[in-house]
């Protein structure tokens, strides 16, 4: 399987047919994406809110009417689904203890010292950026961004279109969802569904550096 061919192919979205829908049994799919991308030390600092509903994707949409922000306003309103991805705020001691048991609960250890070492190498890692290098919520964020890479490739296997959105104004909308009280804090969002006709970018030649200029091989 070629799978590089969906780097090729995919693009942007800048404009949404807001008549298309994404099938559930594709949407189920995205919702597996997500729980299953990748994070440093299996650290998951995460939640994804998944708008559908024309009022879900108002609420999310009000985070857009500013300023150079209003740009993203269709694209949010037009597409089938917008997540939401959101950083947790805090790394504590409840949330990696509930990373363990579920890790256990699911059959990854099957030995006490390999949950031994699982529970120390994670607490190494997250205890440096807590404590040592003090970038616990960039080290976060950073993991969120694993996941939207995630869903950015698997929703072009699926042949659906894709709008990663860092325009928004991030605390209009953790107010606007409360996710100040939920310790969450949103990151990027990403609108989902099928282009339109006035989508621009559909048509337009992808431009990337010559691949010498961006890999280098030892």
């Amino acid at each position: 399987m070629d799978i590089s061919r969906f780097s090729l192919s995919r693009h942007t979205c800048k404009a949404y047919d807001q008549n298309m829908k994404i099938p559930q049994d594709q949407v189920e799919q995205i919702k597996t994406l997500l729980r299953f991308a990748p994070s440093s030390v299996n650290s998951q600092p995460w939640h994804f809110i998944i708008a559908s509903s024309e009022e879900g994707k108002e609420r999310i949409a009000k985070s857009t009417q500013q300023g150079v922000y209003s740009a993203n306003v269709q694209k949010i309103l037009n597409a089938s689904h917008v997540v939401v991805f959101c950083a947790r705020t805090k790394m504590d001691d409840a949330h990696i203890a509930r990373l363990l048991a579920q890790e256990e609960a699911d059959g990854r250890f099957p030995t006490q010292e390999g949950k031994e070492t699982q529970n120390k190498g994670r607490n190494y890692y997250a205890n440096q950026h807590r404590f040592e290098l003090k970038d616990a919520q960039h080290w976060m964020e950073k993991q969120v961004y694993l996941a939207l890479g995630t869903l950015l490739l698997g929703a072009a296997a699926m042949g659906i279109d894709a709008t990663p959105i860092e325009g928004f104004d991030a605390q209009l909308l953790n107010e606007e969802l409360g996710l100040k009280d939920k310790g969450m804090t949103s990151v990027v969002l990403a609108a989902l569904g099928y282009r339109s006709q006035d989508d621009f970018n559909a048509k337009l030649p992808k431009s990337r550096l010559p691949m010498g200029e961006v890999i280098s091989e030892l």
